[in-house]
């Protein structure tokens, strides 16, 4: 049974992430500006002064942020942060999205406009110290996942509604060729938002509009329905003592009522994969 995890109603909650050193869930509102945790029963927010949306675990302490203008490293403990790179700093149009680390210390982030601008974003990797385009022409990044057995990268840009496989190299996680489809949902009057993949390559997707987390399997077929109590949901993560409970953030765009915009848990027969140790 899905349960709330934090009634806190954020106006676009996204970016869910376990860390696995702290075990903590970590969520944003972008909108909002801010970073939720729960530590020990309480919970702790921090402010910013411009849109945050992904995060990826450094060390214990430390995570990368992605912004409206930058990544940055930051202190969770001092709440210190510093520079590492522009993010389309120079463009007032766009902000950060959906984004996630791979499996060998790169941190993939998507951007988007802030009014969904058509093609106004695309989707970088960060690895060792610089931040490489790798796709263009994006309006709605998301869906930023990796399979585990380090094959691929799945992303998608949701106004499309089509799910893509990226083949990746195997000693350093570049895109080699090119993307293939994998889900097609252009034709469902949803979109796919932020996903996860577990520990044996199921895909679970967030589903704007549909009130709902799906499951797919590594082919593409749908194994399972997770039904939200609200229609704007955003991004899964596993997480928890053995990674089965899967968070679900959502949004209250649009000023949609309560229970819009809460982030929930619910248990799970799945097994999440551990996330991805960022090497800055």
């Amino acid at each position: 049974m899905i349960e709330v995890f934090s009634s806190t109603s954020c106006t676009l909650g996204e970016g869910a992430f376990w860390h696995p050193s702290r075990k903590h869930l970590f969520w944003f509102d972008i909108l909002g500006m801010r970073l939720y945790t729960v530590d020990a029963g309480k919970e702790r927010f921090w402010e910013f002064d411009e849109c945050v949306s992904a995060m990826g675990w450094i060390d214990h302490d430390r995570v990368i942020i992605a912004s409206a203008s930058g990544l940055w490293e930051f202190d969770i403990e001092t709440g210190e942060q510093s520079y590492l790179a522009a993010l389309e700093a120079d463009n007032a149009t766009t902000r950060s999205n959906d984004g996630r680390a791979d499996p060998w210390g790169g941190f993939w982030i998507g951007t988007m406009g802030f009014n969904a601008e058509p093609g106004a974003g695309a989707i970088y990797r960060y690895y060792q110290g610089s931040l490489r385009k790798l796709v263009s022409n994006v309006t709605i990044s998301n869906a930023i996942c990796f399979a585990p057995d380090r094959s691929c990268a799945y992303y998608t840009d949701t106004v499309k509604g089509k799910i893509m496989r990226q083949p990746l190299a195997p000693e350093d996680g570049w895109p080699v060729g090119k993307p293939e489809l994998f889900l097609d949902l252009s034709g469902e009057d949803f979109g796919p938002d932020g996903a996860v993949v577990d520990a044996v390559g199921n895909l679970w997707n967030a589903q704007w509009g549909a009130s709902r987390v799906a499951c797919y399997g590594p082919d593409g077929t749908l194994l399972q329905e997770i039904a939200v109590p609200t229609p704007q949901v955003t991004c899964p993560a596993f997480g928890g003592a053995d990674l089965s409970t899967l968070y679900i953030t959502s949004a209250a765009d649009g000023d949609l009522p309560a229970p819009a915009g809460l982030t929930f848990a619910m248990a799970t027969n799945a097994v999440g994969q551990l996330e991805h140790q960022v090497e800055i």
